[in-house]
């Protein structure tokens, strides 16, 4: 009995010398090939994701930016926008780079249908974006009827037809105004006619500013479905404007009482939609410089930008000028080319006048005025910007 411990310790290490050489043994080298080569052990598999990361897609200031003109001078002239009176004046704005062109009631209505010598020929010549705008309220404030319809004015609209209904009949306009190559639409009047004074009268849709605002709203909507840009006028109103500034300096009731009345439907029109503006002739007491009309007066771009008004909202579209050439309320006291230079400087981005034939002396006075300072080019830049981006669709 006293020899049992031995015989197990015995077999304990038989048991070990054998597994001394079997499979709890360590290789000194790695297998060989049958040729001889070592072969490498696999590497495990990676177990690391490997994922794309997509580029952000630009914005729609992205793209604006990236189509900028080339060069301040062509900046400076994508900032006008002049009447022509037929294809040649067309091509050769549009050759010394204005950004837009506008159709007047004196202008050739061959440019809108002629074969070879249209808006369609333009485009294609001049191989960018520009604008094509005309002046199509309804009433007696329309063009080429017999081409683009007749339709009835704004009072009437408003009269006798349902909201819905001014919004089919503006895209009906918009739609006839885009087959001929027309994009920008100096509509609808948002004036309140609270005094029945002629120069506005029953282009207005109404004396009552909420009535105004639901028509001249469902007129823009109507003109953006058709994809025409709306312009809203005349800020900050003119309604109640003494006279007609084609004729005479124009003088509209005090601001605060401009701010109960005559500016209520803009806070509506631009908060519901993604219409321009176009700033009028008048001179509005209590806003600016005394005796300056509003288009030259850089505190109607201000209260315009800020929507410092009842049912106001800031504002960061195009604003246009009404004509700085043909209307007495400027033209009296300043040549176009000084003219346009003003408004600019006041804070408008595209200047509106019906001299052709200023055009390259008003894109040398403004090229000047930035190289020297006095319109400073960051403002410029900034203009250029908001106009580039009305030919960036949505997104």
């Amino acid at each position: 009995m006293l020899k049992q411990p031995h015989a197990v310790i015995l077999l304990a290490c038989l048991f070990l010398a054998g597994c001394s050489d079997g499979s709890l043994s360590t290789p000194t080298s790695p297998p060989s090939s049958e040729t001889g080569s070592v072969v490498a052990p696999e590497s495990p598999a990676s177990t690391v994701p490997t994922t794309s990361i997509e580029p952000p897609a630009p914005t729609r200031e992205d793209l604006a930016r990236a189509q900028l003109p080339t060069g301040q001078r062509a900046q400076v002239a994508s900032l006008m926008m002049v009447g022509v009176g037929n294809f040649d004046q067309a091509l050769e704005a549009l050759n010394q780079g204005a950004g837009g062109i506008f159709i007047g009631s004196w202008t050739d209505e061959n440019l809108l249908t002629e074969p070879g010598r249209n808006i369609a020929a333009l485009r294609e010549i001049v191989g960018r974006d520009f604008s094509v705008s005309i002046d199509f309220e309804g009433g007696r404030v329309q063009r080429a009827t017999h081409l683009l319809g007749d339709f009835p004015a704004p009072r009437v609209m408003a009269q006798t037809m349902t909201p819905e209904q001014v919004e089919d009949l503006a895209e009906i306009l918009g739609t006839g105004l885009a087959a001929h190559g027309i994009n920008v639409n100096f509509a609808p009047v948002v004036d309140v006619d609270a005094w029945g004074l002629p120069v506005v009268g029953d282009r207005s849709f109404s004396d009552n500013p909420e009535i105004a605002a639901t028509y001249a709203t469902a007129f823009a909507r109507g003109l953006e479905n058709a994809g025409i840009i709306p312009v809203f006028k005349h800020f900050p109103g003119h309604g109640r404007a003494s006279g007609d500034s084609h004729t005479q300096d124009v003088i509209t009731p005090h601001l605060e009482e401009m701010k109960i009345y005559d500016l209520i439907p803009y806070g509506t029109a631009l908060a519901q939609t993604d219409g321009a503006v176009m700033v009028g002739h008048m001179v509005v007491p209590g806003l600016g410089t005394d005796g300056v009309p509003s288009t030259l007066d850089p505190a109607t771009y201000e209260l315009l930008r800020t929507g410092d008004y009842p049912g106001g909202v800031p504002y960061d579209g195009v604003v246009y000028t009404d004509d700085l050439s043909g209307m007495s309320a400027i033209a009296a006291t300043h040549s176009p080319a000084e003219a346009v230079l003003a408004s600019l400087r006041a804070g408008a981005d595209q200047a509106l006048w019906i001299d052709f034939s200023s055009l390259s002396a008003a894109i040398d006075r403004v090229d000047a005025a930035v190289t020297s300072g006095e319109y400073p080019r960051e403002q410029m830049l900034e203009s250029a910007l908001r106009v580039q981006m009305q030919h960036i669709p949505e997104q």
